[in-house]
């Protein structure tokens, strides 16, 4: 009998205590992430005021980030820190990233000081991910030895871990902060950071006594390189000119990226080196033909996942603006905060996992499981049907009417069954077809691939359509029905009985609320009122939309929520986001209505297109979703048969 059979034969059916310290652990920091996540594009829109352009483009650098550091943090752990020392570090960063977040909403009436705490804190927390991240899963499996029969569900037992924390995460942090005050995002904030800090305490006080191997030795406390590495064990070979050559490919791409097709700098560093760096790897020439189609399948899986993550990460951008603003969420009297919403992917998972266990496991022993493209397919089809069900909700909507929560439900659910056959996939798909001596190189590849796609999340969350009122058209309306009536700009919301601190700074003020020195139908601040219709008149904008807005606007423009549009069809206006004009307090019904048609007859075509696909309402940009999805399943679908032939044997 083998030394690893004779190991698995004698193994307790328990599980070590290390496990469950590592659950917690791992349990608590994506409490942190998650709770973060689901609060995030709510405080950039509604407290920071950032347009949902600005706010969808800084949610996916933030986490098309967070899944590029790994390949820094996972280098470091390997060559000279080892595990435990990189998730302290990593753990760490993490905290004092959430508590400068904390320090943002604490501070967010100044607008440059809260954005300077904001970027540092989402630094902290990109490069304290790339150091927790990748290192705190690898030690699960040195907790038993080769060949124990306890690994698998040692991972499934782990996984439910960080899926009870993505749970809870937006639940709490959501309640806290998700108040419709926005100082309140603050307590939000401090609930991630509180979280992150018990992690690590919880970490650094167990891990002498219980993270260790069968034999007592302290795992992860030396580098990897020095446990794995051995004098015959294959490395990746290194070749000067095609290191170059391309280095070169990825500079040229970075400057097509960022010059040619005007991306930020983030999203052209990402989209190039995703580009560049398999290409170093699949043009090595030491590769036989069989490492090279196996390469390639794992290069064309990669290419397709990247749609399908682009557009499940809708949750923490574009799907929140949904919940937010045309989601009726009224629940027995009570308003459930849009970042609830973001716990049904976690829930649903813990419910439906084991049913697909057992599903692939009896469709296995009848020999019809589908192997992993076909799989990876049906995720995709999957995530294209959500995308339609919610499709069909909104089509005909009219802006300002808001629909079920059960449409939003029931697209969590059907992409929860999606990701359950795509996502445990892919990271088995590498470990199985990767050649050995560029196993770390494709790990890499694959969190890239990981990387853009959250990026491209943020690109198409930016074309989430928001009808525009035009500012002279509200001046015109004003007018019309004389200085008693006027619309305004939001400040404050009342919630629960709960009156929010004035917003002098973002908007005019809704007549009579929350002030008891002025008179139900004074209308908004003379001197607020004063400044946007400065703001309005210096505004000159040709049909070209090119010309240079006043020095001041933008400064303007981001104090008031100014919008600049430029319409195909005519010429550009100021205008204001329709979902932040209210009417100031009428009685009469009937006069109300009709206001409100004249405000409508003042919107104005803020439309968006991606790739000659017109975006005009939200119909028209779930449907991106569904074409890009759908279209990717039915490709892969029938590219699988081939990429079976390519995969040699492997399934």
């Amino acid at each position: 009998m083998s030394q690893a059979a004779t190991a698995s034969a004698q193994a307790p059916k328990g599980h070590p205590k290390g496990l469950y310290v590592l659950f917690v652990t791992e349990m608590w920091e994506r409490f942190s992430y998650y709770g973060m996540r689901a609060i995030f594009t709510l405080y950039m829109t509604k407290a920071l005021l950032l347009s949902k352009d600005e706010g969808s483009t800084i949610y996916g650098s933030y986490t098309g980030l967070v899944y590029l550091t790994p390949l820094i943090g996972g280098y470091v752990a390997d060559r000279f820190w080892g595990n435990r020392k990189s998730i302290i570090v990593g753990g760490l960063l993490m905290a004092a990233g959430q508590f400068l977040m904390f320090a943002s909403g604490t501070f967010f009436e100044q607008v440059g000081l809260s954005k300077l705490f904001m970027y540092a804190g989402l630094g902290f927390l990109i490069f304290g991910n790339g150091f927790f991240k990748p290192n705190i899963s690898t030690m699960v499996g040195q907790l038993y030895p080769e060949g124990d029969k306890r690994v698998d569900s040692a991972f499934t037992i782990f996984y439910m871990g960080i899926n009870l924390g993505a749970f809870f995460a937006p639940l709490v942090c959501g309640f806290l902060g998700d108040t419709g005050c926005p100082e309140d995002f603050r307590w939000g904030f401090l609930a991630a950071g509180t979280g992150m800090l018990l992690s690590l305490v919880l970490f650094v006080t167990l891990k002498d006594k219980y993270i260790v191997t069968p034999e007592g030795v302290q795992i992860g406390d030396k580098p990897n390189e020095a446990r794995h590495v051995t004098a015959d064990a294959p490395k990746a070979p290194f070749n000067l000119n095609l290191l170059l050559l391309w280095t070169g490919v990825f500079f040229g791409l970075l400057a097509a990226f960022r010059l040619g097709l005007e991306f930020d700098w983030i999203g052209a560093f990402i989209f190039a080196l995703t580009i560049a760096g398999p290409g170093y790897i699949i043009s090595d020439p030491s590769l036989t033909k069989v490492e090279r189609d196996r390469i390639w399948v794992i290069y064309i899986i990669a290419f397709f996942v990247i749609f399908f993550w682009s557009a499940f990460e809708q949750a923490g951008a574009s799907l929140t603006y949904f919940a937010e603003e045309q989601t009726n969420r009224s629940l027995f009297g009570w308003t459930v905060p849009a970042s609830y919403f973001q716990s049904i992917n976690a829930v649903a998972i813990v419910l439906l996992a084991p049913v697909f266990v057992g599903l692939w496991g009896a469709l296995g022993r009848k020999n019809m499981e589908p192997a992993s493209p076909f799989k990876q397919a049906i995720g995709l089809f999957l995530l294209a049907l959500g995308y339609l069900v919610i499709a069909f909700g909104v089509k005909g909507l009219q802006p300002g009417v808001k629909v079920s929560m059960l449409w939003l439900f029931s697209l969590y659910t059907i992409h929860t069954l999606g990701e359950l056959c795509l996502s445990p996939i892919g990271l088995s798909m590498v470990n199985k077809l990767a050649p050995v001596k560029f196993a770390s190189l494709l790990m890499g590849v694959w969190f890239l691939s990981t990387s853009a796609a959250n990026k491209f999340a943020g690109t198409l969350s930016a074309l989430y359509p928001e009808p525009a009122v035009s500012v002279q058209g509200l001046a015109t309306v004003d007018q019309e029905f004389g200085d008693r009536i006027r619309t305004a700009w939001k400040v404050e919301e009342k919630k629960d009985q709960k009156v929010c601190r004035p917003l002098d700074r973002a908007a005019l003020k809704p007549a009579g609320e929350g002030d008891a020195q002025q008179k139900p139908e004074e209308g908004p601040k003379p001197e607020v009122k004063a400044a946007i219709d400065a703001v309005a008149a210096a505004v000159t904008v040709p049909a070209d939309g090119k010309t240079l807005l006043p020095g001041d606007f933008q400064a303007r423009a981001a104090k008031y929520k100014l919008m600049y549009v430029t319409p195909k069809d005519g010429a550009a206006v100021v205008a204001v986001p329709l979902g932040d004009v209210q009417l100031a307090n009428i009685g009469d019904e009937a006069l109300k209505a009709e206001l409100q048609k004249r405000i409508e007859a003042q919107l104005v075509d803020n439309s968006r297109s991606f790739i000659g696909f017109k975006i005009a309402d939200l119909y028209d940009f779930f449907m991106l979703f569904v074409v890009m999805a759908g279209l990717s399943a039915v490709v892969l679908f029938f590219l699988s048969r081939r990429l079976l032939v390519m995969m040699h044997g492997v399934r």
